[in-house]
């Protein structure tokens, strides 16, 4: 069987690691890298891959195009021009903005009569497959979603959009009171600014105005305008020995009660019985990750696309069975 041709848009930090990810499927190859850098200089791991200029894409031809750009910037405006000539798969993570875009995405691609799988990787991603699966199977509780201790590649690419930003990343942390009370059953009500710290490490440019970077970051929507956010100005030096890796991780929660005499509350309270469902992630290293994530919904693409289907979809479109090489009839036999 031939292998799925893939092509990578975008060699950031995302981009390294689906071309390393490849390495690991081997019904995938990757056939070429397309940049708004110049081209020579960029040097490709795997041996033969060519780079070429984003605006030569639509003259090559692969299976898959792997969208690999920040979501406040790049996949917004890439997405919906891919998606009118490729099978594409991206991980905008923008989540108060993916109807619209959902929606952008899906005209492309039914016009060129191709399919895009949006908002892969793992939040938006496999963390909107357990809150559905928790909704669904604990209708009587509560959701909650923490994220980290780490670094987040989306806030950090949305803070080094910021006028006079040379370097910046973003730590999400978990508020420590708030976790061990979801993990306890209290299903408590929690705004967004009592789950989490967002703590940014800022590299300015000589002569910034560092208050008023401090001030567009704080007041910044959809990333960190609703949260407790503290921004630390360091230098250089500082932040390369210090703030290069990239983990990160988190929690999804759905507490709830069954069965039991007399009638469930929304929240799961009552007599009936306590239950918890928990989902974790702990990652060395976040893009890395989101890549592999990005490639099993890659061979998930091409799938659909062999069978004739068009359009845009999520996560919580695809069955899972399509993701990994394996037959349903091995998955079967294997796992269920």
């Amino acid at each position: 069987m031939s292998k799925i041709r893939l092509g990578i848009v975008g060699y950031g930090n995302v981009g390294r690691g689906v071309e390393c990810a490849i390495a690991q499927n081997s019904d995938m190859e990757l056939v070429a890298i397309f940049t708004r850098r110049n081209p020579a200089e960029i040097v490709p791991t795997t041996a033969g891959v060519k780079v070429f200029d984003i605006a030569e894409a639509e003259s090559h031809s692969v299976d898959v195009m792997l969208l690999c750009g920040g979501s406040a910037n790049d996949l917004i405006e890439q997405t919906p021009r891919f998606a009118a000539m490729f099978n594409c798969v991206d991980s905008f993570d923008t989540h108060a903005k993916i109807p619209e875009y959902f929606a952008a995405v899906d005209e492309c691609a039914k016009k060129a009569k191709k399919v895009s799988i949006i908002s892969t990787g793992w939040d938006p991603g496999l963390f909107s497959l357990i809150r559905v699966l928790g909704m669904a199977c604990l209708p009587f509780g509560c959701g909650y979603t923490f994220w980290g201790k780490g670094v987040s590649q989306g806030h950090s690419n949305a803070i080094r959009s910021v006028k006079d930003v040379k370097y910046a990343v973003q730590y999400t942390v978990p508020k420590a009171d708030a976790l061990a009370e979801v993990r306890k059953g209290g299903n408590p009500t929690l705004i967004k600014r009592q789950k989490h710290t967002r703590e940014c490490f800022v590299v300015a440019e000589p002569h910034a105005d560092t208050h008023l970077i401090e001030q567009t970051i704080v007041t910044m929507p959809d990333y960190f305008r609703d949260d407790e956010t503290l921004v630390h100005f360091i230098s250089e030096e500082e932040f390369h020995a210090a703030h290069t890796d990239m983990p990160h991780g988190g929690f999804v929660f759905r507490t709830g009660a069954t069965g039991g005499q007399g009638t469930l509350g929304e929240k799961g309270e009552g007599s009936g019985h306590k239950q918890r469902m928990e989902f974790s992630l702990q990652l060395d290293n976040n893009p890395g990750f989101t890549a592999s994530v990005m490639l099993a919904y890659a061979r998930a693409a091409h799938r659909l696309s062999l069978k004739g289907e068009v359009g845009a979809r999520t996560v919580l479109d695809i069955p899972l069975g399509l993701l990994t090489q394996d037959s349903m009839e091995e998955l079967r036999r294997t796992v269920l």
